[in-house]
């Protein structure tokens, strides 16, 4: 025995599907939302999380180390004249107090003017390894701002995903 064949009476579109399954959602349960979404959403607040850290832990040692020293900005410097050598800017103000010391002591000449056997050479070579070294300090107060700035991005963006994703979920 045979079972008769339907035929949809459902009208059609100009693509040649139901027009119901074009206009369909209300009468449907909502989808979850898709578990990708929500595993890339944990991943991006635990990123987040760490670069925040990392980064307020990078500033943090730096500033340790920086303070160890107890150096205070020079009076020659352009500002931050006495202030414990700590944060970024106080160490720019530094090198810029060492440059102009150098070039004050070697007569506006830079190491590589004096010549060889200049007793101002070795003075101008410890200014500019003390510059360079400051210098290095200064860079890794920009990193550890711009990994606090990815967390903060990253947190954000995973807390965009989720609210997302849980709204598609309860829709």
């Amino acid at each position: 025995m045979s079972t008769p064949a339907t035929t949809s009476t459902t009208p059609a579109g100009p693509a040649g599907t139901p027009l119901t399954d074009r206009f369909a959602g209300a009468d449907r349960p909502a989808a979850r939302a898709p578990r990708g979404a929500r595993v890339v959403a944990t991943l991006l607040l635990v990123l987040g999380a760490l670069f925040v850290l990392g980064g307020a832990g990078t500033w943090a040692v730096t500033a340790a180390g920086l303070s160890s020293e107890g150096v205070t900005v020079a009076e020659s410097a352009p500002a931050f004249v006495g202030a414990a050598l700590d944060t970024p800017w106080e160490a720019w103000a530094q090198t810029e107090a060492i440059r102009s010391d150098v070039l004050a002591a070697t007569d506006g000449r830079s190491y590589a003017e004096l010549d060889r056997e200049d007793p101002l050479r070795d003075m101008a070579t410890t200014g500019t390894f003390l510059r360079a070294s400051l210098l290095t300090s200064v860079v890794a107060f920009g990193v550890a701002t711009a990994l606090v700035g990815i967390g903060v991005g990253f947190l954000l963006g995973g807390l965009g995903l989720r609210s997302v994703a849980g709204a598609r979920a309860a829709a």
